[in-house]
């Protein structure tokens, strides 16, 4: 659900942090006050292409975010596969800024993120239903889903389209294989050539960081030893002079003595007692390494000769010795699939034969249920189209048969004519942006129960309709809004009446510029507001009258 609106600097519109109640919202103002710039910014904010044009003249940027909570399941699997966790309340914050010079950016929770992520997040979040577009009604794409949530198909579209994935699986698998004589003998040398020379090598994991720490300490062995000796000859000393062994034993000894005497000295003395104990011990380990010390020039050479072999397969076969054994495993593998590609080919076939008349028999399955689905759908978006007195338009789902995809075997698209005999057209050829506005309303209404997205924002719907017209769409919209929140852009006084929300959008000059405001109007403020939309800015104390009497009978006909 929308809760907060914030907008900055887009075209008329300074600042407003506009705030969203559940249920029914109307938006009414003056023509030009601003409504439009509104959805433009819902819509900038749900990733659809913007212009700089937006940015209010004289600024820099512009920017709107806009606030979501009760989080759908549907949002939440598209933000996990984006990386983005909701935010510790469950909400979700969308932020886009777009910039007079250099590019613009989007968020995600303070995450950046791509307008592409934007729009895959905002397609579960809202549905905008205009004169001229809808966000996702007028695609053809999403019919299906519509049908398919309509029919309650949901769980048996889940088991089709794990069989048609591993049909999928099996039909590469057998293409892999087909390839000509020539190519197989071809590519079975350079395995047969590749699996040789990796196994001749005899490869073990860690065997050149061995190899590279052996030859280096023989390369560098005049080194170790002197460094050795002469560590081993301060601490032990000579015949002349006592090593710090001994030297740091007097200290301890001195120390102990003096410790006799004072008592807080005993710890420091066994502190250099331990001292000695460790050079003694590193002492002995010194002398121990002189006596073991072998350093075989001879062999030099040979290790050489091995860390080349291993370099150069690692060139061919991958850096490391796991990759290179990788690699060898993959060839053996690939090398025994194509040898045995005719007894294998026979047994991926039945599997596919197999797995096929499984996906086939679930596509039809799902043919069936949504054929019946289409049927019913189509009477109650009919019969939503009468009462919304439209009764010259013909609504009906055509379902046409295809190849097996993941969506089954069937291609659903809503067909619509807006006139008596006038042949049926998919809904985006439909030319008048009004009757389009109601014939989504009507479908809209057909599908409040099943689960589509939780905001619906109808802008400017009540066009070219006035009357009982306009007080069944006004119904509709209060029928949808008990099962997502509704937000209506309107200039009928009968719709506006029947609203849970009242927002209004204003404008006024300052200083030679155009400022727009937003607020939410109390009962006192709604009445004068319904009166203006009645007969204009003359208001009169009869139009005060009507305006409460609507207020105080939402549906009733002015």
């Amino acid at each position: 659900m929308l809760t907060q609106l914030y907008i900055d600097n887009i075209a008329v519109i300074e600042r407003a942090a506009i705030d969203f109640e559940p249920g029914f919202t109307v938006l009414t103002g003056e023509t030009g006050a601003g409504k439009s710039i509104i959805i433009d910014a819902i819509y900038a904010v749900l990733g659809e292409r913007t212009s700089r044009e937006l940015i209010r003249t004289g600024a820099e940027q512009a920017c709107v975010s806009a606030l979501f909570t009760e989080i759908s399941t549907q949002t939440e699997d598209v933000l996990r596969e984006f990386g983005i966790p909701l935010e510790e309340d469950g909400s979700l914050l969308i932020r886009r800024e777009i910039r007079q010079h250099g590019k613009s950016s989007c968020k995600l929770n303070n995450q950046p993120a791509t307008v592409s992520m934007l729009k895959n997040v905002g397609a579960t979040l809202i549905d905008i239903l205009g004169q001229h577009e809808s966000y996702k009604l007028l695609s053809p794409e999403t019919h299906g889903a519509y049908i398919d949530s309509f029919a309650g198909t949901g769980q048996l579209l889940q088991t089709y389209r794990a069989a048609y994935a591993s049909l999928r699986a099996l039909r590469s698998a057998l293409q892999a294989l087909d390839t000509d004589e020539g190519q197989k003998a071809r590519r079975m040398d350079i395995l047969r050539y590749q699996i040789e020379e990796l196994e001749a090598a005899q490869l073990r994991i860690g065997e050149q960081a061995e190899l590279t720490e052996k030859r280096d300490e023989i390369r560098n062995s005049e080194r170790i030893l002197h460094g050795v000796s002469e560590a081993a000859a301060l601490l032990q000393g000579d015949e002349n002079v006592d090593g710090a062994v001994s030297a740091v034993a007097v200290a301890a000894d001195a120390l102990e003595q003096a410790s006799r005497f004072a008592p807080s000295l005993a710890e420091l003395a066994q502190r250099i007692r331990d001292a000695e104990y460790t050079l003694s011990d590193a002492a002995t380990d010194l002398s121990d390494y002189l006596d073991r010390a072998q350093f075989d020039a001879s062999a030099l050479d040979e290790m050489e000769s091995r860390l080349e072999t291993i370099y150069r397969l690692s060139l061919k076969y991958g850096e490391t010795e796991a990759e290179m054994l990788e690699f060898l495993e993959n060839a053996r593998a690939e090398l025994t699939d194509i040898e045995f590609s005719d007894e294998k080919r026979a047994q991926l076939e039945a599997q596919y034969e197999e797995q096929k008349q499984q996906a086939v028999s679930l596509a039809k399955q799902l043919s069936a249920k949504r054929r019946s689905a289409c049927e019913l759908f189509s009477k109650r978006v009919k019969a939503e189209l009468a009462e919304l007195h439209m009764p010259g338009v013909s609504f009906s789902v055509e379902q046409t048969r295809t190849p097996l995809t993941g969506f089954g075997c069937d291609h659903i698209q809503f067909l619509v004519s807006a006139n008596a005999g006038e042949v049926p057209k998919p809904m985006s050829k439909i030319a008048s942006g009004g009757e389009l506005s109601r014939i989504m309303l009507a479908i809209n209404t057909v599908l409040s129960d099943t689960g589509m997205t939780q905001t619906q924002i109808f802008d400017e719907i009540d066009t070219g309709i006035s009357g009982e017209a306009a007080n069944k769409v006004g119904l509709k919209l209060r029928t949808v809004s008990q099962n997502a929140q509704v937000i209506c852009v309107t200039h009928l006084a009968q719709i506006a009446a029947m609203a849970d929300n009242h927002l209004f959008v204003s404008k006024h000059e300052e200083k030679g510029k155009t400022f727009t405001d937003v607020r939410a109007l109390d009962t006192t403020a709604r009445v004068r507001e319904i009166a203006r939309i009645i007969g204009g800015d003359d208001i009169t104390p009869l139009k005060l009258q009507m305006a409460e009497e609507m207020l105080q009978r939402p549906g009733h006909v002015i």
